[in-house]
């Protein structure tokens, strides 16, 4: 076992002095160096704006599974009207949550058109 450790550790050393040796020099010069942000978005609105139709995006995709989720609860029950009243939370909670996800972009647009007047 520790011969396997040291011969992948000295295998990982030589490996990598042949793959800094391939680099060339290192050299890094304040001039040349700089740090590139991730965010692609210039402002924080469109940022907010990229995440909400990510996770609109998101609710299209999940939204369908759960309520397919809710009534398979709700066919499979078999009189139990646990299962039945489970699966019909799941339906409406589902609905409501889809339906919240879509206003509120339509709710935001609204305040920022007429109450702040930014557009």
């Amino acid at each position: 076992m520790k011969k396997n450790i040291v011969s992948i550790v000295s295998a990982t050393i030589l490996a990598g002095t042949a793959l800094l040796s391939l680099a060339g020099p290192l050299s890094v010069s304040a001039q040349t160096f700089q740090l590139k942000s991730p965010i692609e978005h210039e402002s924080f609105g469109a940022l907010i704006e990229a995440i909400a139709s990510f996770l609109r995006g998101l609710a299209i995709i999940i939204a369908p599974i759960f309520v397919i989720f809710g009534a398979f609860y709700f066919v499979t029950a078999n009189g139990n009207a646990t299962k039945i009243q489970t699966g019909q939370k799941i339906i409406l909670y589902t609905v409501i949550g889809f339906l919240i996800i879509f206003l509120a972009e339509a709710i935001v647009d609204l305040l920022i058109e007429d109450v702040i007047q930014v557009k």
